[in-house]
C-alpha cells in the first residue's frame, strides 16, 4: 500500500537547502617563520574542518615578485584555522617539469640523488639534488659527484633549522654551496634542488611577530593606503578644476567675441566734398590697376591649441578659450 504524501511532506522536500550561502571565505596565510603569516591566498569552506589539510600551491614569483623563479612550485597545506585565517605549514617545493626538461641536453651528463635530512629542530626533510654537467661523464664520476653531494647537504642540515633549509633552497645558498664542492670533480653547467618534500614535522618555532600584531600592522597600511589615494583624488580633482578655469574664457574676452564686427571698428568722419572730389579720379585709376592676389587662406581648424595660443601670442590677442574662440579670434 503506498504512503500518503502529506502537504507538509511535500513543501518541506520543495525547500533545498542552499549550500553557498552557508560558506564563508577563509584567508590563507604562509606559516609564521621565516615568513610572517604572510598572506598568499583565499579559499572557501563552510566551516573549518572542511578546509583543514587543504594543499595550496603558488610559484615563487608571485611569492615574493622575482621573476627568475617563475618556475618553482611552492606547497602549503592548511594545519590550523584561526577566525578567518588559515594557517599553513611548508610541505615542499618542485621545478616544472618543462623547466628541468630544458636543462638537459643530448650531450650533457645528469646526477640526481635522493637525500633525507633532519634539521636542528627535529624536522624530517627529502631533498633531490640534480646536478647537470658540461659533457657526458663516466658512472664512476657520477657517483663521486653524487656522494659529494649528499655529504654537502647533511652537513649543511645538521647545523641549521628547518626554517634556514627553506630559506637556503628557496634562494640559491645550498645550491651553491653544492656547486662549490663539486665542480673539482668534474665541469658543471647547472645545480638545483628541483625538489623537497616535508615528510615529518620537528618542533614549532615561536619566534616571530603574532597573528595579532599582523593584523595590526595590515589595518594600518590599509588606513595609509586609503590616505594616500584620498589625497591623490583631491589632487587631481584640484588639477582638473584650474585647468577648467585656465581654459573657460574671460568676461571680457567673451564680451568681444559677442560684439559685432561693425562696432569693433571705429566710426570714420565723414569726408569732405573736396576730397571726395579729389579722391574719385584716383579710384577710377586704382580700377585700371591689376589687381593684387589675395594672400593664401591658412586653416586654423587643422592646427593645434598650442599653435593656435602661439599665433595669438605673435598678434597681441588674449590666448584664453577654446579651440573654437582662438580660432575665431584669429579670423577677426
Amino acid at each position: 500500500m503506498a504512503k500518503k504524501v502529506t502537504a507538509r511532506a511535500r513543501a518541506s522536500a520543495r525547500k533545498q537547502r542552499d549550500k553557498w550561502k552557508m560558506k564563508r571565505w577563509y584567508t590563507i596565510r604562509a606559516p609564521r617563520h621565516p615568513w610572517d603569516f604572510k598572506q598568499i591566498g583565499e579559499t572557501i569552506g563552510e566551516s573549518d574542518d572542511h578546509i583543514m589539510g587543504r594543499i595550496y600551491e603558488m610559484t615563487l614569483q608571485e611569492f615574493n615578485g622575482d621573476f627568475t623563479k617563475m618556475h618553482i612550485i611552492l606547497r602549503f597545506r592548511v594545519t590550523e584555522v584561526v577566525g578567518r585565517d588559515a594557517l599553513t605549514t611548508f610541505i615542499g617545493h618542485h621545478h616544472q617539469t618543462d623547466h628541468t626538461r630544458r636543462q638537459i641536453r643530448r650531450y650533457r651528463g645528469k646526477v640526481d640523488d635522493v637525500v633525507d635530512v633532519v634539521s636542528t629542530d627535529g624536522y624530517l626533510v627529502r631533498l633531490k639534488p640534480l646536478i647537470i654537467t658540461q659533457k657526458r661523464v663516466q658512472t664512476s664520476v657520477k657517483q663521486a659527484m653524487r656522494s659529494k653531494a649528499a655529504e654537502v647537504i647533511r652537513a649543511y642540515a645538521s647545523k641549521n633549522t628547518f626554517s634556514k633549509i627553506q630559506e637556503s633552497i628557496l634562494g640559491g645558498e645550498l645550491e651553491g654551496e653544492i656547486l662549490n664542492a663539486v665542480k673539482p670533480i668534474y665541469p658543471v653547467k647547472s645545480v638545483a634542488i628541483h625538489k623537497s618534500q616535508l615528510l615529518q614535522e620537528g618542533v614549532s618555532n615561536d619566534k616571530g611577530p603574532t597573528l595579532d600584531d599582523i593584523h595590526a600592522d595590515e589595518s594600518r597600511q590599509d588606513a595609509e593606503l586609503k590616505a594616500k589615494k584620498a589625497a591623490a583624488m583631491a589632487a587631481a580633482m584640484d588639477g582638473e578644476e584650474e585647468e577648467e578655469v585656465a581654459d573657460a574664457p574671460s568676461i571680457l574676452d567673451a564680451a568681444e567675441a559677442m560684439e559685432p564686427e561693425s562696432e569693433k571698428v571705429p566710426a570714420k568722419e565723414a569726408p569732405a566734398e573736396e576730397e571726395v572730389a579729389e579722391k574719385a579720379p584716383a579710384k577710377k585709376e586704382a580700377k585700371k590697376a591689376p589687381a593684387k592676389k589675395a594672400a593664401p587662406s591658412v586653416d586654423h581648424s587643422s592646427m593645434t591649441v598650442a599653435e593656435l595660443k602661439e599665433l595669438l601670442k605673435a598678434a597681441g590677442k588674449p590666448v584664453s578659450g577654446k579651440k573654437a574662440d582662438l580660432i575665431a579670434r584669429l579670423n577677426e
